[in-house]
């Protein structure tokens, strides 16, 4: 055996990384990136917005400001742009455009303007006491009576079907002798003719409680 053949190669020696070695900085680019998909990831988890919330029951119609409301921060995610923004106020001349619910968060679609809306309150005057339960969100069939010929009603006939009732309020005499309900129910404009002739021609009005209006 030849003296070369018997010796061995030297091992290489290592470089030391160059920060111009392109598997070098792709590595920090990946250490880099996913440091900030981490950042991001816990940041948007605690972002919060500052949104309205319905402080007591409001009905359809009724004029709104912000001082209407309470303020609370909360996470939307998707659908932030649903509801409307503290920072944004409350549009000039808003109305509720339904029954405002106690404790709901305002949504953009719950305002609107006092001339678009398709229904409209109506005070009713009800001797008949109500179920247990009824309340403002209710929904309730009318019937009517018209005066006959001798001092007494005609056949009762059903006026509205599943009208919301936006207000309820119990009125009681002095000795507590005397109580009605008097209730404001949600009248679409083509119904309204049907109701507001039969209050002006002394009707004796019921309403009927009618859950599965609605639903």
């Amino acid at each position: 055996m030849s003296l070369a053949s018997s010796m061995q190669a030297p091992a290489p020696r290592l470089k030391k990384p160059s920060w111009k070695d392109p598997r070098l900085l792709l590595g920090v680019l990946l250490v880099l990136a996913s440091t900030a998909g981490v950042v991001a990831l816990v940041g948007s988890a605690d972002q919060t917005t500052e949104v309205f919330a319905v402080d007591e029951a409001i009905p359809l119609g009724t004029p709104v400001t912000s001082e209407d409301f309470a303020v609370v921060s909360v996470r939307l995610g998707d659908v932030e742009g649903s509801y409307l923004p503290v920072a944004g106020g409350i549009p000039e001349s808003a109305v509720a455009s339904s029954l405002l619910r106690k404790g709901e968060l305002l949504s953009r679609s719950d305002l609107g303007r006092a001339d678009e809306l398709d229904r409209k309150p109506v005070g009713l005057r009800v001797d008949d006491p109500l179920p247990t339960g009824t309340q403002a969100g209710s929904r309730v069939d009318v019937w009517s009576a018209m005066p006959d010929e001798r001092n007494g009603f005609k056949e009762p006939k059903q006026i509205l079907t599943g009208a919301e009732i936006s207000e309820l309020s119990i009125d009681e005499s002095v000795l507590g002798a005397n109580r009605a309900t008097q209730i404001l129910v949600l009248v679409e404009d083509e119904d309204l003719p049907t109701l507001l002739s039969a209050q002006s021609n002394g009707a004796k009005i019921a309403v009927v409680l009618n859950p599965s209006a609605g639903s």
